[in-house]
């Protein structure tokens, strides 16, 4: 069952840069790392530069939980992004077609 994941990050004024950065470094590691991860994609709004959406999909429950416990997640999003956040979302998603 493939899994979409969908986040938000609402980044504390100041730090878009460096959540951008960290975003671009994470998702390096992704692609080397985590042949279950099927997408890594980073956007920041138009709009508002302190507001990130991440779109992820996986090839299972499995494969999400594994992908928390990365020495890369721990590192960037853990150590380095939660700490500038104001406020973070997710949401879990089984695909229906496709």
């Amino acid at each position: 069952m493939t899994l979409a994941l969908i986040a938000r990050y609402h980044v504390v004024p100041g730090n878009a840069a460096l959540v951008e950065q960290s975003l671009r470094e994470m998702a390096q590691h992704v692609a080397a790392h985590e042949p279950a991860c099927l997408v890594y994609n980073a956007n920041v709004d138009l709009e508002n530069e302190n507001l990130f959406c991440l779109y992820e999909v996986y090839t299972d429950e499995d494969a999400v939980a594994a992908h928390r416990e990365t020495p890369h997640f721990k590192r960037f999003i853990e150590g380095t992004i939660v700490p500038v956040l104001e406020k973070r979302e997710r949401e879990l998603y089984r695909r229906v077609i496709g």
